[in-house]
């Protein structure tokens, strides 16, 4: 008889300051794969800069279990490039990410690898009953609300660290600055099934949070990159033209109604605010078409070599069985399966 392997899982845990926690993170995450087997599943802590003792707990993590690896960054660079440098060194087929303060648990890992089972490409958390303070719920539930509105991405948790993805959707993706809390936005806008579970979630035992109004600013603003990518990154002339042809109609109106005033009454225009303000828009136009006109020639240039990523499903000769069926196959059923074992 044979069964399905089940997937390479790769853990993820971006850790800043957080040694209090790491060793009772690293018990449950055993005890939630260890149903995996042995080499199925690895866990990767990244610590971005810790000024405690982190990295000394990650390296004592490491000799203790074969399954535990540790990146250590030269200085802080923040939660999306811990998580792209983790992804870049995962070894899993599916990669799992979740904070290192324990306010995450690990037992939900199952529940997330079943409904990726279901043909989802991401899978993100929703802290349903969050145990944190009034003043940081009330923050999200802001934050999430102006998300969901302008990306039109029907979730409720953008915030959520939580999440399991295919590996294919970390490489398709970019992740800088605070782009990490819109992983599911950007996913979605290349194509990958975005899904959302609620998960469980406790309150924080040890270490400070990392939230502030800092945060929550750089998280706005860089939902304004976000909603440029998404929206105007495949075709950037349609955003500085769009944007162009309106201040060139404006300052074009401007002018002939000055003309139109000067032809007919004897009062000169030449000392009039409008006068200025409609040859400014007339300039700006004209500026705004040629960043349009170059963004495009950048773009021409800079396309991918290989579009293989964006696709979803793919049929080929090789997949046709001999009696003109499909075989079974990852890339076409959608299933993480990665090979099979003999069992007795």
């Amino acid at each position: 008889m044979q069964r399905q392997a089940g997937p390479m899982i790769t853990v993820i845990v971006p850790v800043l300051n957080e040694e209090g926690t790491l060793r009772e993170l690293a018990d449950r995450i055993h005890a939630a794969l260890s149903g995996l087997g042995d080499g199925r599943y690895e866990i990767i802590f990244v610590d971005d800069g810790s000024s405690d003792s982190s990295w000394t707990v990650i390296q004592a993590l490491s000799r203790t279990h074969p399954a535990i690896r540790g990146y250590r960054m030269r200085r802080n660079f923040g939660k999306a490039i811990a998580l792209a440098l983790g992804a870049e060194m995962a070894s899993g087929s599916v990669l799992v990410t979740l904070d290192g303060d324990l306010q995450d648990d690990p037992v939900e890992i199952p529940r997330m690898l079943a409904k990726l089972e279901e043909g989802f490409d991401l899978v993100s958390g929703w802290k349903q009953d969050r145990k944190d303070p009034l003043s940081k719920t009330l923050a999200s539930k802001l934050f999430n609300l102006t998300v969901r509105t302008a990306t039109r991405v029907d979730m409720r948790d953008f915030n959520c660290g939580f999440k399991a993805a295919r590996r294919e959707v970390y490489q398709s993706i970019p992740l800088y600055g605070e782009l990490h809390r819109y992983i599911p936005v950007l996913a979605q806008d290349v194509g990958y099934r975005v899904a959302e579970i609620p998960v469980v979630h406790h309150p924080r035992v040890s270490g400070r949070s990392k939230y502030g109004i800092e945060r929550l600013v750089r998280g706005f603003l860089d939902l304004l990159t976000v909603f440029t990518i998404t929206r105007y990154s495949h075709r950037p002339g349609h955003l500085f033209g769009g944007l162009g042809l309106l201040a060139g109609l404006l300052g074009f109106s401007i002018l002939v109604y000055l003309s139109i005033q000067w032809l007919l009454y004897p009062d000169p225009i030449g000392n009039r605010p409008l006068l200025l303000f409609g040859i400014m828009l007339t300039l700006l136009s004209a500026q705004l078409l040629v960043f349009g006109m170059l963004a495009e020639m950048l773009l021409f240039r800079s396309r991918p070599k290989s579009f293989e990523s964006l696709i979803r499903e793919k049929v080929s000769p090789t997949n046709v069985a001999m009696d003109g069926g499909l075989k079974s196959s990852p890339s076409a059923t959608g299933k993480l399966s990665t090979g099979t074992t003999n069992s007795p």
